[in-house]
Order: C-alpha cells, then sequence, then structure tokens
C-alpha cells in the first residue's frame, strides 16, 4: 500500500469520529503525508466542516465529510461506498471512534453495555468487514485505537474496559482472517488527553506519575503511531502498540 518514498499521497484514508481530540490530530498527519481523508462525525458537524475547510485550503478536494450514526450497523457500508465513490478507493481504515464513561458494578444498564460495546467494539468489527473487499484491491491497512485498560482494568470502568480487549483481541484476529492482503494493527493510548470534563488535579497528577517518563503525552504522538503503520510499516500486523510514555510497563 506504501509509496516507495513513505508518503501516503494519492491514498484514501477513512477516519471515525475524526471531527476533533484524537481523530482530529490522525486526519491531519495523515493528509501531511498526502492522503486523502474522509472524516466522520457523528454530532461534530462545525468541527468537521471547520477541520475540512482548513486542509481543502492546503489542498483542494483532498478531504470530505459524512455524518454517520455508527451504531446503525445496517448503513456503515455507506461509509465505505462513500469513501470508493469519492477517491476510486480506500486504502486505510482508522477506527477512532469511542464511548467512554463510567459503569461501577451495581448501576451498569443495558442501555450503557450497548452504547460501550458497540462504539468500542462492534462497530470496528462490521465497519472493517464492510470494507474488507475494499482494502483487500488496495492491499490496505485497518488501525483500531485500543487502550491500555484493555490490558490493564481501570476502576469504575468495567463495560469499556471489557470491549476495549475485545477490540485488542478483534485486531489480532482481523490480522489473521484478512491477511495477507490487508494488515490489522492496534495503538494502545496512555495519558495523552484528559476525559472531557475531568479536572480532578489529583487524579490526573497520580496517572502522570505513573508513566515511566513522567509526563503526558498528546493526540499528535498517537497521530505519528497511525503514520507510521500507514507509510512505514509494510511487514507489520497483528500488534498493538502502547504509546502511553511506559505506565502500561511502571503500574
Amino acid at each position: 500500500m506504501q509509496n516507495k518514498d513513505g508518503s501516503l499521497a494519492g491514498k484514501t484514508v477513512l477516519i471515525t469520529g475524526a471531527a476533533r481530540r484524537l481523530g482530529a490530530a490522525i486526519v491531519r498527519a495523515m493528509h501531511g503525508a498526502g492522503a486523502n481523508l474522509v472524516v466522520h462525525y457523528r454530532k461534530s458537524a462545525n468541527e468537521a466542516a471547520q477541520l475540512a475547510d482548513e486542509l481543502n485550503a492546503k489542498r483542494g478536494k483532498s478531504v470530505v465529510t459524512m455524518q454517520a450514526d455508527l451504531l446503525d450497523i445496517a448503513k456503515l457500508p455507506s461509509l465505505v461506498e462513500f469513501a470508493v465513490r469519492t477517491f476510486g478507493g480506500l486504502d486505510v481504515l482508522v477506527n477512532n471512534a469511542s464511548s467512554f464513561y463510567p459503569t461501577p458494578v451495581g448501576e451498569i444498564t443495558p442501555a450503557a453495555w450497548d452504547d460501550l460495546m458497540g462504539s468500542n467494539l462492534k462497530v470496528p468489527l462490521f465497519l472493517s468487514q464492510a470494507a474488507a473487499p475494499a482494502l483487500r484491491k488496495s492491499s490496505g491497512l485497518i488501525v483500531n485505537i485500543v487502550d491500555i485498560h484493555s490490558l490493564r482494568p481501570l476502576r469504575n470502568y468495567t463495560v469499556y474496559c471489557a470491549a476495549k480487549a475485545g477490540l485488542h483481541m478483534l485486531t489480532r484476529s482481523l490480522a489473521k482472517e484478512l491477511g495477507p492482503e490487508v494488515r490489522v494493527n492496534g495503538i494502545s493510548p496512555g495519558p495523552v488527553l484528559w476525559a472531557e470534563g475531568q479536572a480532578d488535579e489529583a487524579a490526573r497528577k497520580k496517572v502522570v506519575d505513573s508513566t515511566i517518563l513522567k509526563r503526558m503525552g498528546t493526540p499528535q504522538d498517537i497521530a505519528r503511531t497511525a503514520l507510521f503503520f500507514a507509510a512505514s510499516a509494510p511487514f507489520i500486523t497483528g500488534q498493538i502498540l502502547a504509546v502511553d510514555g511506559g505506565r502500561s510497563v511502571a503500574w
């Protein structure tokens, strides 16, 4: 899939949950390497439009947006069809969209289960399945945004952790199922962004202190890793790379 110069010029990348935060950082990194982008969003229409305008000003007609509720599984193939129809194919799928909130035991509801399992596990599976034919044609790549808590549980986030643990194994299973044509890898972020509304400074300090590097990472650290998988790692598949400042080692 990679060009010989390590660029993504002429390649098409579909990223879910891409209008802001981590998704937007991955969009900018892929675009900077020459890729065309399909920016999926659910509710962040203004942010998606602003991101597309920003990048299209640098390279015209290189970024398009598409709204979808990913939990409507029957509509997932339409994202792939839109990418192929717009840019002529699909080379990279980044399953980034995610729900994240606490579910303490005793307060877990079926709705929370369906939402967290849906966004973090069911959607990546069915979107990857829908994208597989196009990715086989391009010898493409799937990148799943996993989490270091897929292996180490986070108190009060039982359902989220279980879903990400499933995504961890799904990444490895898809690599086996879709190879040799399609590579599948995952990225497990550590502390690179705080959850929206998480303002507990003591809790933040505890997390940062638990890393080997004793500092926060950035969304760009994750974006560069996704770009590495897409542009510079043709012999890597079935791997989940922790980008966490060493937190998963120091725990």
